[in-house]
This record gives C-alpha cells, sequence and structure tokens, in this order.
C-alpha cells in the first residue's frame, strides 16, 4: 500500500522564501530518519508551502513527520493530512 503524508504551511509576511528553505531541508533525506518512495515540494500564491511524501506502508504506519517550524516562520500551525493511494495512472 502507497501513503502519501501531506504538510502545508502558510508563512509569516514577508517569510515565505524562509519557510520553503526550512521545509525543503526537513523534507530531506539526511532529516529524515529513512527515505521516502517520493518526496514533493511546492509553493503557492500567499507564501503556502507544501510537502507531499510517499511511503510504502500501511495507512496507519508510524511514519516520520516534519518537525514544527519556528513559530516566527509561520501566519497559522502547519496543516497535516494522511491519504491512501487507491489508483495511479
Amino acid at each position: 500500500m502507497t501513503v502519501a503524508l501531506m504538510w502545508e504551511a502558510k508563512a509569516a509576511p514577508g517569510r515565505g522564501a524562509e519557510l520553503l528553505e526550512w521545509a525543503r531541508t526537513r523534507a530531506s533525506t539526511p532529516e529524515l530518519p529513512y527515505a521516502p518512495l517520493r518526496r514533493e515540494l511546492l509553493r503557492a500564491p500567499q507564501d503556502r508551502v507544501l510537502v507531499i511524501t510517499w511511503w510504502d506502508a500501511p495507512y496507519d504506519a508510524d511514519l516520520p513527520e516534519l518537525p514544527p517550524p519556528p513559530p516566527d516562520l509561520l501566519a497559522r500551525p502547519p496543516h497535516r493530512w494522511r491519504f491512501e493511494s487507491v489508483a495511479a495512472e
């Protein structure tokens, strides 16, 4: 089974580039205890950052998550979601 972990945060005003770099570093293999099948880093208007990692694991597996960012980088707490893959094309 493939599980996708999604992490999304909105940066504090003027801190979007810093939050993006923070997420890029934390989603890298040296920072995670082991590597996901795939990882993707995205950004959107209003300094939002999205990290998606894919894992070969059961839905309820204990998987590495990004740690909380420094509060001064954030406009609000990050959102986290977990999805199970049901089809791929």
